[in-house]
């Protein structure tokens, strides 16, 4: 059996504003390998829907800019370019430097738990097939000796791989970060009231500072492996990013077990440890991404101690029996069964 969960977080209620505004404009499309969803409530200059429409066009546009320089597939991306340059210097654009920077910093943190030097192990897990296998255990074994963070060398915009057949997957944190660049178009453009949802990451903008009645954004954090959409718990924002890694998320069960996308840098199986999913609340979506892996892959107790250690971010764990456990903050944001 195969399940691909795209919508981990569901919105829930949002301020009163927004709800009752008749001129809010939303489209959905698939993107980044997600369903994508952008709905637009307000503007500063009270923008009319078909205008709220043509915004969020131009924003999808720059996502998928973003896509074809980020992507781990798309022939002649800047990783495209890195994975195929055995081992050479290559030059890429600096937003796309900037953002290895950044990986590479959580891998630091996270003592090599989160790597986007996964790819060669990520590459030999199929979780869209029809049928899906595990994959050959040799074949893991020869992969996952080629994953190190340690591997990748950068000077200014050129990135070198000193191992020739190491490779880089950004998916543990390029969604984020081209969700952090359509929240900043969207509010470069005149938006206040927004949400947009990548396939379970989620961002929000609650501008409205004239307003105060102004209700938060109310986010619900769906039960692992509920088929009714169950939630757990809500959260609440007006600003920030909320990201959720789960077993749920990507997985397939063979000879009836289960094996999950969230893989463990120094096997090249699927973590087990005992949870089913971390959600992270930051201020920023790239943080969140990247965070919600790295903790998920560090465990309960080494997760939680790293989410603390850093401002203004908070998390909630959820064990396989469905208990909770989350960092202090939560208690202001969040409302949980």
């Amino acid at each position: 059996m195969k399940k691909i969960l795209l919508l981990l977080l569901s919105v829930l209620l949002l301020s009163g504003c927004a709800a009752n505004n008749n001129e809010l404009a939303s489209q959905t499309t698939f993107i980044l390998d997600t369903v994508a969803k952008i709905t637009i409530y307000d503007t500063e200059n009270k923008t009319s829907s078909d205008e709220k429409n043509e915004l969020i066009n131009k924003c999808f546009s720059l996502c998928q800019d973003y896509e074809k320089m980020l992507s781990t597939t798309i022939e002649g991306s800047d990783i495209w370019k890195i994975n195929h340059s055995n081992g050479k210097p290559t030059v890429v654009s600096g937003e796309t430097a900037d953002l290895i920077r950044l990986a590479i910093k959580y891998s630091k943190l996270s003592d090599g738990r989160f790597d986007i030097t996964i790819e060669p192990v990520s590459s030999l897990w199929d979780f869209k097939s029809d049928s899906p296998t595990p994959p050959d255990g040799s074949a893991i074994s020869k992969a996952v000796n080629h994953v190190g963070y340690k591997n990748i060398h950068i000077d200014k915009n050129t990135v070198t791989l000193s191992d020739s057949k190491a490779s880089i997957d950004l998916g543990g944190i390029a969604k984020g970060y081209i969700g952090d660049k359509a929240k900043e178009f969207l509010e470069q453009n005149g938006v206040t009231k927004s949400i947009i949802d990548f396939g379970g990451n989620i961002l929000v903008i609650d501008n409205d500072k004239d307003n105060d009645k102004n209700e938060p954004f109310k986010i619900g954090i769906q039960k692992p492996f509920s088929k009714s959409g169950e939630l757990i718990g809500v959260l609440k924002t007006t600003d920030d990013s909320i990201v959720t890694s789960g077993t749920y998320e990507r997985y397939f069960k063979y000879n009836g077990k289960l094996y999950h996308h969230l893989l463990d840098t120094s096997t090249g199986w699927p973590v087990d440890n005992g949870l089913s999913a971390v959600t992270i609340i930051a201020p920023n979506s790239a943080d969140a991404d990247a965070l919600s892996t790295a903790a998920f892959c560090l465990g309960k107790d080494k997760g939680m101690k790293l989410i603390e250690s850093i401002p203004d971010t908070e998390a909630v764990f959820i064990t396989n029996d469905g208990k909770l456990t989350y960092t202090d903050g939560i208690k202001n944001i969040g409302e949980f069964k």
